[in-house]
């Protein structure tokens, strides 16, 4: 296995984890920081750098899909959600679809990190 290979697996672990996490990771009581740190920074991905780059930017996935056009991949679609949805189901899913799925899941996080965190909230901002 190539170093190529090798990166584009850790990256695609890693994605995926982060993804999860994400979606997921307010439930966990001792990870509730960690959680908000990590929506927070996918976040700002998404928009400030997405002011550059258009909305839903990830720097994660970029960096991801230089190491796979490096291994001869193409065609990539500009979410690693809708490339690994695809495989998953062997299907041709519509970008628009995986994009509202996404936008949701991302928004549901954020709602249960601020929920979750709402000590975190008021030590800093008062009430």
């Amino acid at each position: 296995m190539s170093w190529l290979e090798t990166k584009d697996i850790a990256f695609t672990i890693f994605h995926i984890g982060i993804t999860l996490f994400n979606l997921f990771g307010w439930f966990f009581y001792e990870l509730r920081r960690l959680h908000l740190l990590s929506v927070l920074i996918t976040l700002m991905s998404w928009l400030l750098l997405g002011l550059f780059y258009g909305f839903g930017y990830c720097f994660l996935t970029d960096w991801h899909w230089d190491v796979k056009r490096k291994l001869g991949e193409t065609g990539l679609p500009s979410s690693f959600v809708k490339y690994y949805l695809d495989m998953l189901f062997n299907a041709d899913i519509p970008a628009s679809l995986v994009d509202s799925i996404t936008v949701v899941g991302l928004v549901a996080a954020v709602v249960m990190t601020v929920l979750k965190n709402r000590d975190l909230f008021k030590k800093c901002f008062g009430h």
